[in-house]
């Protein structure tokens, strides 16, 4: 099943990222920060020319107590759960600024993408970056994601097999 071998994110979801713009913009003043979580190809109802392993960003966890002004946003480190889905950040900039800061950077070593929206949060009003904050291509991909009772089908021989 892949459920621990690294894997390369190919794209984003269109709806995860229409969540993360509307999310900072009702954040606006304030910066916006969450988690993006991934899922495998093969487990998406997408044809993608990608491995099946590959992964697509498909939403956005946001950690309760995370708090916010207009110049960072900060997580409660003891309530971020451990989740192998997670691959990267996801946070605004409300004074529009599209590439990451020094804080930012201290905090991308956590996944292999991290999304950087700006106001005024329009479509283009986003970047990625790897973990040393450089760009990085990620297309926005019209998934659709499976159902709720298979998007967690795996097992304890599945988890077995893969150590």
């Amino acid at each position: 099943m892949g459920l621990f071998r690294s894997r390369e994110v190919i794209g984003i979801a269109d709806d995860a990222l229409s969540f993360v713009l509307e999310a900072s913009a009702e954040t606006h003043p304030d910066e916006y920060m969450g988690f993006l979580r991934a899922e495998r190809v093969d487990r998406l109802d997408a044809d993608l020319d990608a491995r099946s392993s590959d992964l697509v960003a498909v939403d956005v966890l946001v950690i309760p107590g995370t708090t916010s002004n207009p110049v960072s946003a900060t997580v409660r480190e003891n309530l971020v759960p451990n989740d192998n889905r997670t691959v990267g950040s996801v946070h605004s900039h409300p004074n529009g600024v599209l590439r990451p800061s020094d804080a930012d950077l201290a905090t991308f070593g956590n996944g292999p993408v991290h999304v950087i929206v700006g106001a005024p949060y329009e479509r283009g009003d986003w970047r990625a970056f790897d973990r040393q904050g450089e760009p990085r291509d990620l297309p926005v991909l019209d998934v659709d994601l499976p159902d709720p009772e298979e998007f967690f089908d795996f097992t304890q021989a599945d988890i077995d097999a893969e150590l």
